[in-house]
């Protein structure tokens, strides 16, 4: 009697994502992460240009109130999404990359908890000393009006954007980019029209001004935030928001902000270096802070973009780090280094040639025209070395390296905005000179932060 041989079929399961960040090659694995991250921060920096363009209908003075109030909006953009958010991020994906799932899911709650305290912080700081210290600028009182009016709701409503970047930045943490990428691109879809109705009028609302870009950015950032936390409670995740895990421990705390209160000064640094050049050019008039505030806007329409980059690279190297795979941290800081450094560069050279093509869409007014091409023909060519440094940057929040980083980001607030001052107040230079000198920080802030890299910061750390 003959047998009939029983084949067997084994099938391998396909890899986790957190042995895709540990083994597939670099540059596909960066732009599978990356992609719906930028396409996600691009949209949201589109509804930013689209919202200037919105005040741009309400006149010089308008636009002049925006370009006061956008560092603050940034800051804590920048603070919640990157600095902290990033912080975050490595601390999730270090834990994951340890094996410690338990670590990462109480890290959930402990981002949370930072998100609420911060909103309250930022609220308090405004109510203190924010209007009083624009008072103190040399622009005419109807700016200082709708700035105080925007910055009451942006402040009031603070927590949301903490939250939504917080939150966020727990799913870049594990890996998982596409979920929060599809909630910005439909937020951003719902904000655009929002922003024109509250900005405009449409609909039959009322017409409440700049304050109406306050209000719709609190009303989305709160929507998105609440859609990312209510998946979170689901199961089917890499991680889940589980009351079991609400055990707040001082150990984890300090990891978060081991990284992230150091990480903290580079976004801080920048913001306070395009608000003090928002008080150097408002010396030259409405017109030149108008027309700067234009041309600095793109700076943070690409801080988005390579932010795509900078979180696929802080969840890959902090997964790496954690298994302790140094080389291979540094293989994909490299390559998403470099990416970024053609995305902005090739962007900054386009616009440094035809400057048109970004100041024409929100202004027709040849003094404001003249201020923003300017800055673009003379910072745009080292766009390059921004992308570069900040892509870096967010790659050594993964490594839990960060010193570096932020020196050369202390240096660019310095050569900057010391040189700015004195160009403008001491040697009595015009917008060439301030614009020069930003530039020259610029340069720096990339070349410090890469040369660290380059001699093995991340292997010391």
């Amino acid at each position: 009697m003959s047998t009939v041989p029983v084949t067997t079929t084994t099938t391998t399961p396909a890899p986790t994502r957190t042995e895709q960040m540990l083994s597939r090659p670099a540059l596909p694995l960066i732009l599978a992460l990356a992609a719906p991250n930028a396409i996600a921060f691009l949209v949201q920096g589109t509804v930013s240009m689209t919202e200037v363009w919105f005040i741009s209908q309400l006149g010089v003075e308008a636009l002049a109130a925006i370009a006061l109030m956008f560092p603050a909006m940034m800051l804590m953009q920048m603070l919640s999404n990157g600095a902290i958010g990033g912080a975050l991020s490595s601390s999730v994906a270090r834990a994951l990359g340890r094996g410690r799932k338990d670590q990462a899911e109480a890290l959930i709650w402990h981002g949370l908890v930072i998100a609420l305290a911060a909103g309250a912080l930022f609220w308090t700081l405004w109510l203190v000393v924010g209007s009083t210290l624009l008072q103190q600028l040399d622009v005419s009182a109807g700016v200082i009006d709708e700035s105080v009016r925007y910055g009451n709701i942006l402040f009031a409503g603070g927590t949301a954007l903490w939250a939504m970047g917080i939150i966020a930045a727990i799913y870049r943490g594990m890996g998982e980019m596409r979920f929060p990428a599809m909630v910005m691109v439909v937020g951003a879809c719902v904000q655009i029209p929002l922003s024109g109705a509250l900005i405009l009028g449409w609909f039959g609302l009322p017409a409440f001004g700049v304050a109406g870009a306050a209000i719709s950015v609190v009303l989305a950032m709160g929507l998105m935030a609440t859609v990312l936390l209510a998946r979170l409670l689901g199961s089917g995740h890499v991680l889940q928001l589980r009351l079991s895990a609400l055990q707040l421990q001082r150990g984890l705390f300090a990891d978060i902000f081991r990284v992230g209160a150091l990480s903290s000064l580079s976004p801080v640094l920048t913001v306070l270096a395009i608000a003090a050049v928002n008080v150097i050019v408002s010396g030259f008039g409405a017109a030149a802070l108008a027309g700067y505030g234009i041309a600095a806007r793109l700076e943070f329409l690409l801080i988005p973009m390579v932010f795509g980059i900078g979180a696929a690279m802080t969840a890959i190297v902090g997964t790496n780090v954690g298994a302790g795979n140094i080389a291979r941290a540094e293989q994909v800081g490299w390559t998403g280094g470099i990416l970024a450094a053609a995305l902005t560069g090739s962007v900054g050279l386009l616009l440094a040639i035809a400057p048109q093509l970004w100041i024409g869409l929100f202004t027709d007014d040849p003094e404001t025209f003249a201020a923003g091409a300017r800055f673009l023909q003379i910072v745009g060519p080292v766009f390059l070395f921004q992308g570069l440094g900040l892509a870096l940057y967010f790659g050594s929040q993964g490594a839990g390296v960060v010193q570096w980083p932020v020196f050369a980001a202390l240096v660019r607030f310095v050569v900057a905005i010391g040189g700015a001052a004195l160009a403008a107040y001491v040697f009595g230079y015009g917008l060439n000179a301030v614009y020069a000198f930003i530039a020259a920080g610029m340069l720096l802030f990339g070349t410090i932060t890469a040369g660290a890299v380059w001699f093995g910061a991340w292997r010391r750390g």
